[in-house]
């Protein structure tokens, strides 16, 4: 029988004061990360409830889907204060991911992991040096014609394939593309981005509690905590000189690049 201060064998912890206050430090970093980069926190979120509480990989990014609603919610209120918010391309983004998403999970059996991740750490590494030459204007909107529609459409498959394919956030790939694709602010990019992964984590986190991979205190324990500094992201992503904004996006995809290898690697020689 595990005890109070130990997570559980199953990969359900137990609860605990230590548990929650575990859950609210990793509330606080990814609401700063999701409000800073455009992205959800799963990156940040997903790793730590598995390193610190023994989460179970499944159990741990369906709380962190969860958790990212509230999230991505105030994130999104915050960008759209100033006008940082593309609506109407935000939905197309949205229905496209969730129809990805399909696609990728039917997918997942027949493809290489391995060979997945190290195409995606090439991605990247590109856009990371990408993030170098091009430096976004925060005059620059994001408009819907007959040729970003369709684009944008795309890119929502191709996220959802990805995010299905990898169990990456939406975030990772939606702001690079919109950045250097679209020629979108930056701003635009990160308040955009946000509020497609509302849709999309609703519609993950309704099948995830069907099939029991939600811990809903865990996850309404880190989503409150988070809201706490997504507007503190948010509002220093505003401050900061575009061309910083890059730099700092280019070292959290770093991060992210690293993680990825790393389950590369193990993947590879698990076989």
């Amino acid at each position: 029988m595990p005890s109070k201060t130990r997570p559980a064998v199953t990969g359900r912890p137990t609860r605990s004061a230590r548990l929650y206050l575990v859950c609210i430090a990793v509330g606080l970093l990814a609401g700063l990360m999701s409000g800073l980069f455009g992205v959800g926190g799963g990156t940040v979120i997903v790793p730590l409830l598995v390193l610190l509480r023994g989460y179970d990989q499944r159990l741990a990014a369906g709380t962190s889907l969860a958790a990212i609603v509230p999230t991505a919610s105030v994130g999104v209120i915050t960008y759209a204060v100033d006008g940082h918010v593309a609506w109407f391309p935000a939905l197309i983004l949205a229905a496209g991911a969730v129809g990805g998403a399909q696609i990728g999970t039917w997918l997942l059996p027949k493809l290489s992991q391995t060979a997945l991740r190290w195409s995606f750490v090439v991605f990247l590494v590109a856009v990371i040096v990408s993030l170098y030459f091009v430096i976004p204007s925060r005059d620059a909107e994001l408009e819907l014609t007959w040729i970003t529609g369709p684009g944008l459409a795309l890119l929502g498959v191709i996220t959802g394939i990805l995010a299905g394919l990898l169990g990456v956030g939406g975030g990772i790939i939606v702001v690079p593309a919109l950045l250097l694709l679209f020629g979108t602010s930056d701003l635009i990019a990160k308040g955009t981005s946000l509020l497609m992964m509302i849709p999309t984590a609703v519609s993950g986190t309704v099948g995830n509690l069907r099939r029991s991979n939600v811990d809903l205190p865990a996850a309404l324990c880190v989503g409150v905590a988070a809201c706490a500094t997504t507007a503190l992201g948010a509002q220093i992503a505003k401050a900061v000189d575009p061309f910083v904004a890059n730099v700092l996006f280019s070292i959290f995809l770093v991060f992210i690049a690293s993680q990825i290898a790393v389950k590369a690697v193990r993947g590879r020689h698990q076989r």
